[in-house]
């Protein structure tokens, strides 16, 4: 008995041990976090020893945890009709509401997170989330079913979300929908969020379609690799579900380059102080001339003297800015949506997110920033049961309720 009380001790203590981190004291429901942290850190260990072992990729095995966690996840509103098409080649999931086909109705196109690498756009939480859009906003909500690293890197995920929007925004696809040509938006949450925000820009430059997105919704977006120690990476390194570390391999596997450059770029050793080939990109993400004092808090800017001059030019997706719309031209973001960007305090790629919305306001492109001081990355997927955070019901409806307004 005695034996048994201290073997259960000690393995109380153990997992106490490996559940608990610190954590700010602002940010929303922090136990609850660390417990979906620690599951979500052992699916990735699990993942990372079964690439060792040369079992599987390392990302097969976390998508998989992934995708039999979100098909527990119950279908709500089940009133809403879904198809399963295709898109000039590329599988969307269509989801409408029921009746009322002779009256033109708005329309999102949804792109999903996960580092272009995870996700099931069809399941669980962003099913969840793409069946309220629809049912809210009385909506025809388009989710577009990339296909995802480690099978295919950059750019075939921004090509093929480029391809559905084309599609989506046909005439004759839209009139097959009824859905009102001036009325359609995109929208995106991180990864998501980036590609949302490229396919916007090239939407708005492209000459082919005659109908435009009228609106761009951004999701905490990750929208640049050149900078690991903005203010809110060095604030948030280590804040879960979105480390640093764990963002720089997502990087490397979307643009199919080494992952032992992990730890380099995030030294910033790509963008050293003598990288001439950042010399007109350098002001894009600059984010001390970006971000006001309160956000830029105490930090300082990290860029080596010299860094590792092969890595730009080995690894040219880094510069492109279908795959970094931060560092897109002043005319591109002047051709873009109305934009509605959504932070998180507790976030790495907070900053990301506000540069971009000061880089649209400069160009004269309207912006509403959406600032959750106890939000952190991912909040908006764990709005719905078995893991509902508080700040992820309010981010839901708030940005549900913008686009009502605005679309």
């Amino acid at each position: 008995m005695k034996l048994l009380c201290g073997f259960t001790l000690l393995l109380t203590v153990a997992l106490a041990y490996y559940v608990y981190i610190p954590l700010p004291r602002t940010i929303s429901e922090p136990w609850k976090l660390m417990v979906l942290d620690a599951t979500f850190r052992g699916v990735v260990k699990m993942g990372d020893i079964a690439h060792s072992l040369g079992l599987s990729h390392s990302v097969h095995v976390i998508n998989s945890a992934i995708v039999g966690f979100e098909s527990l996840v119950p279908i709500t509103n089940q009133e809403i009709q879904t198809e399963d098409v295709l898109f000039d080649g590329v599988h969307v999931r269509v989801y409408y509401p029921q009746g009322e086909e002779e009256k033109l109705r708005r329309a999102v196109m949804f792109i999903h997170g996960g580092g272009w690498s995870l996700g099931a756009p069809k399941l669980g939480s962003y099913d969840s989330l793409c069946r309220q859009m629809s049912a809210d906003l009385n909506a025809v909500v388009v989710t577009v079913d990339y296909r995802m690293a480690p099978d295919v890197h950059f750019p075939v995920q921004y090509e093929e979300c480029v391809q559905a929007a084309k599609h989506l925004l046909k005439p004759e696809v839209l009139k097959q929908y009824s859905v009102d040509p001036e009325r359609v938006a995109v929208c995106g949450d991180s990864a998501g969020g980036n590609l949302a925000a490229a396919v916007a820009q090239r939407i708005g430059t492209e000459n082919s379609t005659s109908a435009k997105f009228k609106l761009q919704v951004l999701i905490y977006p990750v929208l640049q690799a050149l900078d690991f120690n903005t203010a809110s990476y060095q604030q948030n390194h280590n804040v879960p579900i979105l480390y640093r570390r764990l963002m720089a391999r997502f990087w490397l596997e979307y643009l199919g380059a080494d992952p032992e450059l992990a730890h380099s770029i995030m030294m910033n050793n790509h963008t050293a102080q003598d990288q001439n080939l950042l010399s007109q990109n350098r002001a894009k993400l600059d984010w001390t001339n970006l971000l006001p004092k309160e956000i830029r808090k105490h930090f300082k800017p990290v860029f080596p003297v010299t860094g590792s001059p092969n890595i730009l030019s080995d690894v040219p997706g880094l510069l492109d800015s279908r795959a970094s719309p931060l560092l897109a031209e002043d005319e591109v973001l002047r051709m873009a949506p109305r934009a509605y960007i959504m932070t998180g305090e507790h976030d790495v790629l907070r900053d990301d997110g506000m540069m971009y919305a000061r880089r649209l306001e400069l160009a004269g492109v309207s912006v509403t920033n959406d600032h959750y001081q106890d939000g952190f990355h991912g909040c908006v997927s764990f709005a719905f049961w078995p893991c509902y955070f508080s700040v992820g019901v309010n981010a839901v409806q708030n940005y549900i309720a913008w686009l009502d307004k605005h679309l």
